[in-house]
């Protein structure tokens, strides 16, 4: 399936303790390019996220950001620390010994002292693997949504195609009468120039005339090109640099058509399809 390089996709991951949010953008580029924002318990990770990401993506400019937000102590209810509790006692006690001036602790200072409120431990290796698995998933999201992009910029491309072979085919029956009137007219030139006298140049000419504004090879590649794109549309996995380079060749074949051109007609079917081939090309940036 034809996939574009522009995709989104993004998975929250909610835990006892705290949630994961990751997040993926793909834009264009002309290979694989990875950046990671990460949070810093998931910096150790950042090998296996790409290895991740290099056995589902070809091309595209990868952006990664994994967050993590630790849940609040209080709507995790793990009461407070007696230990904590204790140390506090005794060091409260010796300081009011020492110095019977000083204010007490407050229950705002005992709750705010470090430690004070229980909170779940975290499992780096269980948050981990989770986060492994999300990404998995965000992953399946991200090739969905390029794959769907891609269904449209397919059918974009089958459209101008269509119509590029359209163009094609309305000259091709033209040919031969455009080639005879071609011939006429130079003969009819050439007899003015060169009398009746110069008949065998005449004929060299006309002939040498007619094979520099043959378009035959042109069209039969033109066509062929044609087919080769339609093949490599239907082919799985990264066709984009393979479609880029066929775009230049219709160019080059267009181009050359155009400049071989004798009459309004193929002019006019030349420049068509320059356009209609710019417009498959501005697609084929975005296919991986």
């Amino acid at each position: 399936m034809t996939a574009s390089m522009t995709g989104f996709a993004a998975r929250n991951l909610n835990l006892d303790h705290a949630s994961v949010t990751i997040d993926l953008r793909s834009v264009n580029q002309r290979y694989l390019e990875l950046h990671f924002r990460l949070a810093d318990e998931f910096r150790p990770l950042e090998p296996q996220l790409r290895e991740l990401i290099h056995q589902r993506l070809a091309r595209g400019k990868v952006e990664c950001r994994v967050n993590l937000v630790l849940l609040p102590a209080a709507s995790l209810d793990n009461g407070l620390n007696p230990a904590i509790l204790e140390r506090l006692e005794h060091w409260q006690s010796d300081v009011l010994q020492r110095l019977p001036g000083s204010a007490p602790l407050s229950v705002n200072e005992i709750l705010r002292w470090p430690g004070a409120v229980q909170t779940a431990a975290l499992s780096q290796d269980a948050l981990n693997e989770a986060t492994l698995a999300a990404m998995r998933e965000t992953l399946d999201e991200l090739v969905e949504s390029r794959q769907r992009e891609g269904a449209k910029l397919k059918q974009h491309i089958l459209d101008r195609l269509a119509a590029a072979e359209a163009q094609l085919a309305g000259l091709q029956p033209l040919l031969p009468a455009l080639a005879a009137a071609q011939r006429e007219k130079l003969a009819e030139r050439l007899r003015d120039a060169l009398g009746e006298s110069g008949h065998e140049r005449l004929a060299q000419e006309v002939s040498l005339a007619a094979q520099k504004a043959d378009i035959d090879e042109e069209c039969s590649r033109l066509t062929t090109h044609f087919a080769e794109v339609r093949r490599v549309l239907n082919q799985s996995g990264a066709v984009g640099k393979r479609l880029d380079f066929l775009m230049q060749e219709l160019h080059r074949e267009a181009n050359t058509l155009g400049s071989k051109s004798v009459a309004v007609e193929t002019s006019r079917v030349s420049l068509e399809l320059k356009v209609l081939i710019e417009q498959m090309r501005e697609q084929v940036q975005n296919v991986e």
